[in-house]
């Protein structure tokens, strides 16, 4: 991979990483570049995942008093996100090249749309939150009436492990999917749930990570590694420093910058 490759992966992972630790879907921008520059669709995953892995730890780092203040209420969690993200990042493995080739790029799709669409799910979930809270209903006085532990719901576990597994098979967007089940099955709002979703995106990406480079020594599954440095340099810079910057800058920025790298890249994979 040639130096110039290299800088445009280490800055956008640096902005992946600060967007990873504010909304989530920094992957949009890495990832849609690997495969702009040839790598294979499930090459690409692997190396972006374990790349991006840094910016969660980053962005974990910075909240780590919130998360340390929920104690033991967040182990069922962890350890759920762990297990399915697994199984995600198995089930990469074992599709198909040509599968994937056609995959990924669904997927890719399915991610841009949670990105455009994010204040339009936001917004539901509130307005169902709402009226759960004016009919009396588990959400009443801001938090689930069962809500002196919200992180153990069942519902919640059930909802995060599904999720966990796309985030294992794919990473990208996954923090809009946990910000949207955090916010609708705690009755929190998503400022109070960010930490908890940076911490199961942390989990996610691990596990994933630990599969592929278990995979990488046992059967050779490939993994550009100098790419996955690039990536994980500016991942960590970015989710630990540029948190901040990504909130102050204009939402609308932030998403024309995913949109538009995301789409440069689907017309160049599927052209």
């Amino acid at each position: 991979m040639d130096p110039l490759s290299l800088a445009v992966l280490l800055v956008l992972g640096t902005l992946a990483g600060a967007i990873n630790a504010a909304v989530g879907s920094g992957s949009l921008l890495t990832l849609p570049v690997l495969l702009a520059l040839g790598v294979p669709p499930g090459t690409a995953v692997r190396t972006n995942t374990i790349g991006i892995l840094f910016s969660t730890i980053g962005s974990v780092t910075g909240y780590r008093r919130e998360i340390a203040a929920e104690g033991r209420d967040l182990l069922p969690l962890i350890g759920t996100t762990a297990v399915l993200a697994s199984a995600g990042a198995v089930l990469l493995l074992l599709s198909p090249s040509d599968a994937l080739d056609v995959v990924v790029p669904i997927l890719i799709v399915v991610a841009l749309l949670l990105v455009v669409f994010q204040k339009r799910i936001t917004r539901a979930i509130s307005a169902r939150r709402e009226r759960r809270t004016a009919a009396g209903g588990p959400t009443a006085n801001g938090a689930p009436s069962s809500a002196a532990r919200p992180y153990r719901s069942p519902a919640l576990l059930a909802a995060m492990g599904g999720a966990s597994i796309y985030g294992g098979y794919f990473t990208a967007a996954q923090g809009i999917l946990y910000l949207g089940v955090l916010g609708a099955l705690t009755g929190k709002p998503m400022g109070q749930v960010n930490h908890v979703k940076n911490l199961a995106s942390l989990v996610v990406n691990a596990a994933a990570a630990l599969v592929y480079v278990v995979a990488h020594v046992v059967l050779g599954v490939e993994i550009v590694w100098i790419a996955t440095a690039a990536i994980a340099v500016g991942a960590l810079l970015g989710g630990y420093f540029g948190a901040h910057l990504a909130k102050r800058l204009p939402e609308g920025v932030l998403r024309g910058v995913i949109v538009v790298v995301a789409l440069v890249a689907l017309i160049r994979q599927v052209l």
